[in-house]
């Protein structure tokens, strides 16, 4: 027979996977000796039954539980359900990953009408015995059977104010009674049955409940979110009671051994005297903090201060610890490695070293890679946010505070950040064209688009926050206004954005800039001696590029080249080329565009100082740089001698059914070689330029899109050599370049044996290639991704993970291939996916040369890459 129960004397710290992290920990501290109130622990297997067996607790996994309860009860020299002397228990949920967001607890499980009476007689304290019973129907309904805490909460005011209080502990023995009676009939009035006054059935409940909060809406996406399995399932910790509400002996507290807000070396916490655990949290009562628990108990006091330091010392890890004093005697009732701040962080696996508790080694492996984010973005002033209530969440899509005026063009946000405002970009959904707008807010925010939109994703390489996809926002772009949970916003008003979680707020709230101390680069350091993946950028602009060199990047990964077209007087250039009806004049229309691109290149080259620069020729397709404003399109006829209609026949015409599949990529170069000779001689002059005038040793990489024929790369390969020969000619050089593509289409990963014959690199352009093996635009996605979520299909969103099974088989495929035809074939990933610390590990196993991710994710990469190393150790 499975064992699906375990006492806490038959665990060990080892065994998390089946224990979950709390079990796991009280295990180990009953090992170790320490005054845990003891109990036993439902495994992680015992919940994923309850799913398999169609959410039921079966028979066996019940009389396992009933078995340890009989084992407890003697240990307690109580019975559970007595109405002399009855054992109370707690129930706690507790996963092998920290969950926020999962069951809250339930304390005092055992109490009935009878049960409380003598529970009273045996304390001889009433209003104790009372005060417990009320919170446990409390909490029994509102965790166990989701009747809303307000509800009860209104209750207790309501006799508070009727009896002239402020507190609860100021509350009668008999004015408890009347909150429980009335706690009674609110029950019966929301469930239409008595609250159940058997304590078995109390149990199962509870332990029911633990299961079913594994499956959430909270739960699920915060799984999603950290990219915790769904599998893994929560176990539930069953123990028994402590009471720190007995009177003024007694008390309870949450303690940190070290600061989890900045890292500093010192017991942080605190403790409320006469409560129990749920009112620390709570706020109605202010807490003391922990050091003056030396002045009420010092006795308490120093087993505490012994027993912390002896848990972080076994450990070798900051903890958070919960503990409840009753009568003076101290109990423990859990210890895990605790939550922390990307600061704190850095602080405390810095200082662990420097105390030699740790290694190097050990220091990088814990620090969660994705945390970094928050030290190289804004934030906002703690107490303002504490404050603030968000009116909307949508996808954390760019981390970072924003707070500043709404506008809803990206001209209105250009001008009016000009004009010194702080602006927020409000759009249904950004396009290339948005793009000085985007750079011109401090945040932005979309209403439709996912982790992986052209928001999303420009956003993240300007650092700057952005929250997308926010389905609730209804916008009217034209009247300049949007409403969100009934508010209505209009153009000049306040929000503000949350990058770092999704929240939207009303209001400006005050922002704090980021710092980044002398451990950020200790850490780094320490990352970048362990690692072998190479990180490198996503990088349009010299000032990206600057920043990403600034935070470790050792190349661009990724230059894309459209951006740069849609600057004031290029774009008229361009939408002249692509109305020109022959080769001639488009060639006219290009060669002016020459000096812009070159310029361009230069300033890269120039701040890269000699580091690899992958430039990707034109990919999207031209509509996207047509005119739609009837103004720019009377101006462009004018300008080239043409009438209005037949401008808008030409824009009409290059409309597409289905855009992301059309004439983009390399079919620009065979339709209109034209463009990629303009791109290679801008390229290959920049290069040069640059090489001869600061002597950096420059090998430019001029990188194809979208292709999916090994003849297709040819033949714009062809064309590319052919241009830059002759660049190289006219300027007597003997400049080395390099020609690859990028592998986005399925096709070009199960062929890649042949496009290695004319490809030096493979780039996966993971965005497209995900969407292309899907066969959904991730534009789109956002739609029904969520059912997919809720119904179980995704764990996880495939734009913001790689998706290993699939996808990944088509990078590892390809890498193979590739490598079989050309062994030193250059291999990269330079999709948003390149800053994901899972995938990053995928891409060192795979054993690609490097990741390329958005500026402000150069750092997470290095220090996931490192950990990849560490991993496979």
């Amino acid at each position: 027979m499975a064992k699906w129960v375990y006492l806490f004397k038959e665990g060990k710290a080892d065994m998390k996977n089946l224990l979950g992290g709390k079990g796991a920990n009280l295990a180990e501290m009953t090992n170790l000796g320490l005054p845990i109130p003891q109990g036993f622990t439902v495994t992680t297997e015992a919940c994923t039954d309850y799913y398999n067996s169609g959410k039921k607790i079966t028979d066996e996994i019940k009389g396992q539980i009933f078995d340890a309860l009989k084992i407890l009860e003697d240990q307690q020299g109580k019975k559970f359900g007595d109405t002399e002397n009855p054992l109370l228990v707690s129930v706690r949920s507790g996963a092998r990953a920290s969950m926020p967001g999962m069951m809250d607890t339930i304390l005092n499980l055992g109490l009935t009408d009878v049960a409380v009476e003598g529970f009273a007689k045996k304390t001889g304290n009433p209003r104790f015995a009372y005060d417990s019973y009320r919170r446990f129907i409390q909490m029994f309904s509102d965790v166990v059977m989701e009747i809303s805490k307000a509800k009860f909460e209104r209750v207790l005011d309501e006799i508070k104010e009727k009896k002239g209080v402020k507190f609860d502990t100021e509350l009668s023995a008999d004015d408890l009674k009347d909150v429980i009676a009335q706690y009674k009939a609110l029950y019966k009035a929301e469930k239409g049955t008595e609250f159940p006054q058997e304590p078995t059935e109390q149990l199962i409940e509870a332990v029911t409940a633990v299961f079913r909060s594994w499956d959430n809406p909270r739960a699920i996406y915060y799984r999603r979110m950290n990219d915790i399995p769904g599998d893994w399932g929560t176990a539930v910790n069953v123990q028994a009671m402590v009471f720190g509400n007995m009177g003024d002996t007694s008390g309870t507290g949450v303690a940190f051994t070290r600061n989890p807000s900045t890292g500093e070396a010192k017991i942080y916490g605190e403790y409320l005297i006469n409560a129990q655990g749920e009112d620390v949290v709570a706020g109605i009562r202010t807490p003391q903090p922990i050091t003056k628990l030396e002045e009420d108990m010092p006795e308490a006091y120093k087993e505490f201060m012994r027993i912390a330091t002896l848990l972080e010392n076994h450990y070798k890890d900051m903890q958070d610890m919960e503990f409840t004093i009753e009568d003076k005697t101290l109990y423990f009732l859990q210890t895990r490695n605790g939550k922390r701040t990307a600061p704190a962080a850095l602080q405390i696996a810095c200082d662990l070293v420097d105390e030699g508790k740790i290694t190097k080694e050990q220091a990088i492996a814990r620090i969660e890679a994705k945390s970094l984010d928050q030290l190289l973005h804004p934030g906002f002033d703690v107490k303002a946010l504490k404050a603030a209530a968000p009116v909307g969440k949508a996808l954390p899509a760019s981390p970072g505070a924003a707070a500043g005026k709404v506008y809803f063009t990206a001209e209105d946000a250009k001008n009016h950040h000009e004009k010194g405002e702080r602006v927020i970009l409000v759009r249904l959904e950004t396009s290339p064209e948005d793009i000085e707008g985007m750079h011109a807010a401090e945040g932005i925010l979309t209403v439709r688009g996912g982790m992986t939109s052209h928001a999303a994703v420009v956003a993240r390489g300007m650092g700057t926050a952005c929250v997308s996809g926010c389905g609730e926002i209804v916008i009217d772009e034209a009247a300049k206004v949007f409403t969100i949970a009934g508010q209505t916003v209009k153009e000049g008003d306040y929000i503000s954005l949350d990058g770092s979680t999704g929240n939207i707020y009303i209001g400006d709230i005050p922002t704090v800039e980021a710092a980044i101390s002398g451990n950020f680069d200790r850490i780094m350091t320490w990352a970048d001696e362990i690692r072998t993946l190479k990180v490198r950028t996503n990088a349009d602009t010299p000032a990206d590029a600057a920043n990403a060199v600034k935070f470790g990047a050792e190349g661009i990964g990724l230059c894309r080249t459209e951006h740069m077209f849609f600057e004031g007087d290029r774009i008229h250039k361009i939408r002249k080329m692509i109305l020109s009806k022959t080769v001639e004049a488009r060639e006219e229309a290009l060669n002016q565009l020459i000096p812009f691109q070159k310029g361009d290149f230069k300033g890269l080259y120039e701040v890269m100082e000699g580091r690899p620069v992958t430039i990707r020729f034109l990919d999207p397709p031209l509509h996207e740089f047509v005119p739609t404003e009837d103004d720019d399109i009377a101006a462009l006829a004018k300008d080239m001698g043409l009438s209005v209609e037949e401008v808008k026949a030409t824009c009409d015409s290059l409309h597409e059914f289905n855009p992301m599949m059309g004439h983009r990529g390399c079919r620009l170069a065979v339709t209109y070689p034209e463009i990629a000779k303009m791109q290679t001689r801008a390229v290959m002059e920049a290069a040069i330029e640059v090489k001869n005038e600061k002597g950096f040793d420059i090998v430019p990489e001029i990188m194809i899109p979208l292709v999916g024929e090994k003849r297709e790369l040819k033949f714009v390969k062809d064309i590319v050599v052919e241009t830059a020969e002759a660049v190289k000619k006219e300027k007597g050089s003997d400049i080395e370049y390099h020609i690859g593509t990028m592998i986005e289409i399925p096709r070009a990963a199960l062929l890649a044996d042949e496009i290695a014959e004319e490809a030096e690199f493979f780039s996966f352009g993971t965005n497209d290639l995900t969407q292309m093996t899907f066969g959904f635009s991730r534009d789109d996605a956002g739609k029904f991704l969520d059912a997919y979520y809720t119904n179980k299909i995704f764990e996880s969103d495939p734009f913001a993970r790689l998706d290993q099974d699939g996808v990944g088989q088509l990078v590892k495929m390809a890498s193979e291939k590739g490598r079989k035809t050309r062994p030193n074939i250059k291999l990269g990933i330079c999709g948003e996916h390149g800053g994901d610390p899972s995938t990053v590990e995928f891409c060192h196993n795979v054993g690609l040369n490097y990741v390329s991710c958005s500026p402000f994710r150069v750092p997470i990469a290095r220090l996931a890459a490192a950990q990849a190393v560490l991993n496979q150790k």
